[in-house]
């Protein structure tokens, strides 16, 4: 395992990759809790209209993400990345300062401008290595994606607590803009043996790679997220039922070290594992969450759940990577991105209401079960297009060889 981890991570343009991942992600996830502090505190609104900015934004970058994908595909980096550093600025330079219902006009057109930077590093690692180390190197950002997300909101909190909410609601949208500068002079390759200043112009037809087979994983990225959020927010409800609502940084600190080793194992094993697998796998043991009878139980159960986190996102974005061209890649990887940001969306307000109506422990059963499903659904639909691909090929080794016609 250490070998290849040793392989991959002895390319330069993977490193700079993964370092600028987390320098463009931890503004990201910092600023979600920021922003939700500075309405509560500042604005002096509910957590529900803090929900709606929220959601406001998620909504507008999962529809932005196949267009800048594609526009990607199209005009390359910087083109794609120097009007959104312009727009997230002159957006962010204000929003912070103004009423509840500006911030949540600019918050949303930010979130339709925003640099796509998931999109930008994952094919940016993808093109760094070659194709049998790209599932290592997959498994290595997600990694740095899990610590993103574990310093960056910490870091907000913190921020927010220690200073003025519109000054740190600037200062974290300002380092995200920065990030798009960084992105935008760092001009990382995201296709292989291309130039990055001269992407192809002609883009492929949809009709060549948006098949089911596609739209399948896109629907498997999404529930994966519709159980990770869920099961963030189950957590959270079931230590508040059970009178420890201290533990509940620990429990999702343990959850987020799972997936770091899940990630850190999948990435290193010599054979892939269908992502249907893995979800199904995520969904099976995300349902034992239900029966915790106290905080102790809730994080072993958690860590156990937490292994199958990453490996799942990094087989979806390996296996969307595979299907479709490498022109094409930045639309596949917009449209799988929007599908785990649709998938987080649903997520969180579909498990709290089944807690509100029939406990926490139900949460985690519905977000498990609708995982099931889906791995069901996905290892037929990927299993017929095999045995498709495979009568295919046979069918072409025994077809006779064309008549030849008589020479005259």
């Amino acid at each position: 395992m250490t070998t290849r981890y040793r392989r991959v991570l002895a390319v330069p343009a993977l490193r700079r990759a993964l370092l600028l991942g987390v320098l463009v992600r931890m503004p990201i996830f910092a600023g979600g809790v920021v922003i939700t502090l500075h309405v509560v505190s500042a604005l002096g609104r509910s957590y529900g209209e803090a929900g709606v900015v929220a959601a406001a934004a998620t909504l507008a970058i999962a529809v932005s993400g196949p267009w800048r994908g594609r526009l990607l595909d199209r005009r390359g980096l910087r083109r794609v990345v120097a009007p959104s550093v312009l727009v997230t600025a002159a957006c962010w330079s204000v929003a912070p300062f103004l009423g509840y219902w500006w911030l949540l006009g600019l918050a949303t057109l930010a979130g339709l401008f925003v640099v796509p930077s998931f999109s930008i590093i994952r094919q940016a690692v993808i093109a760094a290595v070659p194709e049998e180390d790209r599932r290592t190197a997959i498994s290595l950002d997600a990694v740095a994606v899990e610590l993103s997300f574990m310093v960056g909101p910490a870091l907000g909190v913190w921020a927010a607590a220690a200073w003025r909410t519109d000054l740190v609601l600037l200062a974290v949208q300002g380092a995200g803009v920065l990030a798009g500068v960084l992105l935008w002079v760092a001009n990382p390759v995201l296709r292989e043996d291309v130039d990055p200043d001269e992407p192809a112009r002609a883009a492929v037809p949809r009709s060549a790679w948006l098949r089911p087979g596609f739209l399948v994983v896109c629907l498997g990225a999404a529930t994966s997220t519709v159980v990770l959020s869920g099961t963030d927010l189950g957590v959270v409800a079931a230590l508040r039922d059970l009178g420890a609502p201290g533990a509940i940084g620990p429990v999702l600190a343990v959850w987020a070290l799972g997936s770091l080793v899940g990630g850190l194992v999948y990435g290193g094993m010599h054979r892939s594992v269908s992502a249907f697998w893995l979800l199904g796998g995520l969904a099976v043991t995300t349902a034992p969450l239900a029966l915790a009878g106290g905080p102790w139980t809730l994080g072993v159960l958690a860590l156990v759940s937490g292994l199958f986190c990453a490996p799942t996102i990094t087989a979806t974005i390996d296996q969307v990577s595979r299907a479709v061209p490498a022109s094409a890649r930045g639309e596949a990887m917009g449209w799988h991105g929007s599908s785990m940001t649709a998938g987080t969306a649903l997520g969180a307000p579909l498990t709290g209401f089944v807690i509100d109506h029939a406990g926490w422990g139900a949460g985690f059963l519905v977000v498990a079960a609708a995982g099931v499903l889906v791995a069901l659904l996905g290892s037929l639909v990927t299993s017929g297009a095999a045995r498709g691909r495979r009568a295919a090929r046979a069918a072409a080794r025994v077809a006779p060889p064309p008549a030849r016609e008589p020479v005259a």
